[in-house]
């Protein structure tokens, strides 16, 4: 009995590893989205602190790469160089510096809400790009086409309005004093604070842009080569918009907890964590946890930065989640078919040796009201683990950097 309790608790243990993971990421995250908004409200640039983080990532990532993926790596070549270059000058430069000047002009809350719309665009682009084809007659494609409008009709709405401020009970006291205090500039700040929120909504919106543009065209490439390639291109950029040697100075103080954090948290264990749960749970389960960054960023951003929440946020986040988690039920509908041996949008799955023949001599058919499969071979009806072969063409949200 002791002995298969043990066994009971370490397998319960296991296989609640993968959530546990998710949900501390999604806290590392968050406490970015902090941090550098504090750094960011404290005067440092942002395209200085772009450089910087990703100069500790590349820093932290490379002894890494060297040792556990130098082998599989292409070799450099002009046109394979050229790649390299337009990915981190896409993730590093681009998506990085616009997020940061949107998160600066914003808040947390609303750059987190901003992030989940990254499935959304990705599918966007791969429909133009053509690397998805659209088939309206299926379910799965109405979701992801329903829920892509829903989610760009969220973000246009949490962009154009904000609505009255939504009171919040442990920061009543502070949005007071706040008031009380302010009430004299509150008037002639009004226009140009909603000129900076609207400017702000349009730099989270091209850094989405460029992120989802990152997924469509990466490839197996290291981490650590895409960080090194893109801090010579940020500290470039930096120079021609920074002419302030002074903003280069860094001590020990918030900025470089900022540009640490950032760097080494959720650009290089982020990375290691959540390739490690892709490969056990696949894409659409990393992917569905980015919503409680979100949530988080707000308890936290309300707390620590007495952070304003306005009603047209908070309807357009709920519209963002519902479009979001509306694409990838649609992307996980399309795995099991590709599971189960169809070919969908180009993508033919490998299947394990012994069970090759099986599926090249028998039909197999999706349930569509269950999560798994029924499969005939000479009368005999076995059932099939979706879960198994999980395909790696699945649109994936990283936290990046959603991870941001």
């Amino acid at each position: 009995m002791g002995s298969e309790k043990v066994g009971s608790c370490g397998k319960l243990i296991e296989s609640s590893k993968p959530y546990f993971a998710m949900m501390s990421l999604q806290f590392g995250y968050a406490g970015m989205n902090v941090i550098t908004k504090l750094s960011l409200n404290q005067g440092m640039s942002h395209y200085v602190l772009v450089v910087y983080r990703h100069a500790f990532a590349a820093a932290s990532i490379a002894p890494f790469a060297l040792l556990f993926e130098r082998k599989g790596q292409p070799k450099i070549t002009f046109s394979v160089f050229m790649q390299l270059f337009i990915l981190a000058l896409l993730g590093p430069v681009i998506d990085q510096n616009f997020y940061y000047a949107g998160l600066k002009l914003t808040s947390p809350t609303f750059s987190c809400a901003m992030s989940n719309m990254l499935p959304a665009m990705t599918f966007v682009m791969a429909v133009i790009c053509r690397m998805e084809k659209i088939d309206m007659k299926k379910v799965r494609c109405q979701a992801k086409v329903v829920g892509t409008l829903v989610t760009v009709g969220g973000a246009m709405l949490m962009t154009l309005y904000k609505g009255p401020i939504m009171e919040l009970v442990w920061a009543k006291h502070r949005e007071t004093h706040h008031n009380n205090t302010n009430s004299s500039s509150s008037t002639t700040s009004k226009g140009s604070s909603e000129r900076d929120w609207f400017l702000g909504c349009t730099f989270l919106i091209i850094a989405t842009l460029a992120w989802a543009s990152l997924f469509v065209l990466q490839s197996k490439f290291l981490t650590s080569l895409i960080c090194f390639i893109g801090t010579l291109q940020a500290t470039a950029v930096t120079f021609v918009m920074e002419h302030n040697p002074s903003v280069w100075r860094i001590g020990w103080d918030m900025n470089l907890l900022a540009a640490a954090y950032a760097g080494i948290v959720t650009s290089s264990i982020s990375y290691y964590v959540q390739g490690l749960v892709i490969k056990k749970k696949g894409p659409v389960f990393a992917t569905a946890f980015s919503p409680l960054m979100m949530i988080i960023v707000a308890i936290m951003g309300s707390f620590i930065l007495a952070e304003q929440i306005y009603l047209g946020g908070v309807v357009g986040s709920i519209l963002i989640v519902i479009g979001l988690y509306s694409v990838l039920w649609g992307k996980h509908k399309e795995q099991i078919e590709t599971e189960m041996g169809h070919h969908d949008n180009g993508i033919h799955l490998p299947v394990t040796k012994g069970s090759a023949q099986n599926f090249a001599n028998e039909d197999s058919k999706i349930d569509a009201t269950v999560d798994h499969c029924t499969q005939e071979n000479f009368g005999h009806k076995e059932e099939v683990n979706k879960e198994k072969h999980s395909s790696s063409v699945v649109i994936s949200m990283t936290n990046q950097e959603t991870n941001k």
